[in-house]
């Protein structure tokens, strides 16, 4: 295919739509008051009506336009015929125009591991922290995070009746990140985002241990890694498992973008093959800037109870 985009812009361009639509869908089935709301392994790990539809909506959409393409969905759904109402077949034209980085431009199909999460802090979506919801779209080659795509279904809902709700953030390594306005936290503090609902001792240590002059706990990990970016958080801190992949992948692309980092809590870098296990058993640490600092701050106990994997 000479002369058109490559396939991984196109794949990118997808998933912007894709998200969008996703984060359309979520939008909808709060509104209509019937959550659906099933729990999968306990009082915090739920699944929603809007989980599942954006799910199907997700793996179908880009699965009919990429069929080769591996595609690991956070929701264990059974194999049913989707609703054509929930296929997306749009691509952003603003991605689609832009230079392809020379070391992605040959990528094939099969080479390829998109890591979905159609809804980000579900429990946080059922209780109505809105803002804390994402929908997260990851894209793997050869074992690490290159691009990203982040939807946040209810940006700006705070802004009540008639406001415009949405926005859909995207990056790539070796292009930049788009869709919002980078910023940092002043040098001089230490602002440390965390687990709202996930805490035990090991997270409260490890946060302590960073000695933060404030500490953010919300939900969502994408939504932790927004507040990196813009300026709100010096590091997302997580000594625990329970994250996993589809949770860290799209965030990690993005913010890898910017120069960021996301790692385990022993500093090594997690890998997003197709056959990898999907918890991030060593939990997470993100930082925008300072990396080595934090990794240096993580207590021994902390260290000796999650094992890199």
């Amino acid at each position: 295919m000479s002369g058109g985009p490559a396939l991984l812009m196109r794949l990118v361009a997808s998933a912007y739509s894709v998200a969008e639509k996703a984060g359309a869908i979520v939008r909808k089935v709060l509104h209509s008051g019937e959550l659906g709301i099933v729990e999968k392994t306990g009082a915090n790990d739920l699944q929603t009506l809007a989980d599942r539809l954006a799910q199907q909506s997700i793996c179908a959409s880009l699965s009919r336009r990429f069929p080769k393409i591996t595609i690991i969905g956070e929701e264990e759904l059974q194999a049913e015929d989707v609703r054509e109402d929930l296929i997306e077949t749009g691509q952003a034209e603003e991605i689609l125009q832009k230079p392809c980085p020379a070391e992605y431009s040959g990528l094939r199909e099969e080479e390829l591991v998109v890591w979905v999460d159609p809804l980000d802090g579900t429990k946080e979506y059922t209780e109505g922290l809105l803002d804390n919801v994402t929908v997260l779209i990851g894209i793997a080659y050869g074992g690490k995070a290159i691009a990203g795509v982040i939807n946040q279904p209810f940006y700006n809902y705070q802004l009540g009746e008639g406001a415009n709700l949405g926005r859909t953030m995207w990056g790539m390594l070796g292009l930049g990140a788009f869709g919002f306005q980078l910023q940092e936290v002043p040098g001089d503090r230490r602002i440390i985002t965390t687990t709202r609902s996930h805490s035990n001792k090991l997270v409260i240590d490890c946060v302590d241990a960073m000695e933060p002059h404030e500490v953010i706990r919300v939900g969502g990990a994408g939504n932790k890694i927004i507040q990196l970016v813009e300026g709100k958080a010096s590091a997302y801190v997580f000594a625990s498992i329970g994250c996993k992949k589809w949770d860290t992948c799209a965030p990690e692309a993005i913010l890898h973008a910017v120069g960021g980092k996301l790692t385990d809590i022993h500093g090594n870098a997690y890998c997003y093959d197709a056959n990898v296990k999907h918890m991030n058993s060593a939990g997470v640490l993100a930082t925008l800037r300072n990396h080595e600092y934090y990794v240096s701050r993580v207590p021994q106990s902390v260290l000796q109870a999650l094992k890199s994997d």
